[in-house]
């Protein structure tokens, strides 16, 4: 290996090893910036200002199949599915909990796989599910050793099962001629932003009716957006998961996984969760105890291994469009 080479090497680490903190530290970004507006405005807000951001490169759609675009904005709506879960999870639960639950999809992916494409795990990825639910049991239950699961845990749950069959929907039905990451990213964030607002529209229309019974009037169902003085910290919130977490982040990993081996990819991305577990607890000062420390090492651990031998053999998740990002 060149000089050269060794400084790309060590720059396309850093990299990586950036977006995992940055990912890490959107769990509790976003936290926060649900205690200023509600889940399907922000989602709104942020997919809408990625969409307007990406927008230029809608221009890739000129010559794509009609049925790649229907299978992208398909995976769309499923994205639509796994920030609403995600979203309303992290609402009702703590970031540290959601930043290592949804890392379940990363194992639950070689399952997902098996189910639809007929891949069969290998042995130590059934290893690594066993590990990552053992991890999940421990976590949800926080010592208290029941089999209940906490609603909050259970839709970060549903989100990662959600994620992983994305991954695999997207990795092998775009066919032949995809659109181009970013076309890919635009498109998808446009469905997810009117998604929300669709979602918005229809619960405040089933809420005006039933107060109001069926001649009821429906009104526009999220409040006046946050002020800029008052509420700035929601605006840093929102510009912080869009710039950072979107922008920054997939360009990243982009460049940095096509001069990186999968193994390493693994290792440092493997590291997100715990960065939101330590982001946590630092700037929203949620106490993480003993029993939320062993089960989120489980999962993180299970995840490493599924992930180090499943992308030897299989096209790396992280370059599937849009596949990685959290929330």
């Amino acid at each position: 290996m060149t000089a050269r080479q060794a400084r790309l090497l060590m720059l396309s680490d850093l990299m990586l090893l950036g977006v995992a903190v940055v990912w890490g530290t959107s769990y509790g970004i976003a936290k926060q910036a649900l205690q200023h507006y509600p889940v399907l405005g922000l989602l709104a807000l942020r997919f809408g200002l990625t969409f307007v951001l990406l927008s230029p490169t809608l221009a890739g759609l000129r010559g794509i199949p009609a049925a790649s675009l229907a299978r992208v904005t398909g995976a769309g709506v499923l994205l639509l599915g796994i920030f609403l879960c995600e979203t309303f999870g992290l609402l009702l639960t703590r970031a540290s909990n959601a930043a290592f639950l949804i890392s379940l999809c990363v194992v639950l992916t070689p399952l997902i796989e098996w189910l639809l494409l007929s891949r069969r795990p290998g042995r130590l990825e059934w290893m690594a599910v066993l590990l990552s639910l053992c991890g999940a049991w421990i976590l949800a239950a926080d010592g208290a050793w029941s089999l209940s699961i906490h609603p909050g845990d259970a839709l970060v749950v549903l989100a990662a099962l959600l994620r992983a069959i994305y991954v695999c929907a997207m990795k092998h039905s775009m066919g032949r001629q995809p659109p181009p990451a970013l076309t890919v990213t635009a498109l998808q964030a446009g469905v997810v932003s009117v998604g929300s607002v669709a979602v918005a529209w229809a619960a405040g229309a089933a809420g005006a009716a039933g107060a109001a019974g069926a001649a009821g009037a429906t009104t526009w169902p999220l409040p006046p957006l946050p002020g800029f003085g008052t509420q700035s910290a929601f605006w840093f919130c929102l510009l912080y998961l869009v710039g950072a977490c979107t922008l920054f982040a997939f360009f990243a990993q982009n460049y940095a996984i096509k001069r990186s081996s999968p193994t390493r990819v693994a290792l440092l991305m493997g590291s997100e969760p715990a960065f939101g577990a330590l982001f946590a607890w630092l700037w929203l000062g949620e106490g993480i105890s003993l029993s939320g420390w062993i089960g989120g090492g489980l999962i993180v651990t299970a995840s490493l291994l599924a992930t180090v031998r499943w992308r030897r053999a299989v096209t790396p998740a992280h370059n599937v469009p849009g596949a990685a990002e959290p929330t």
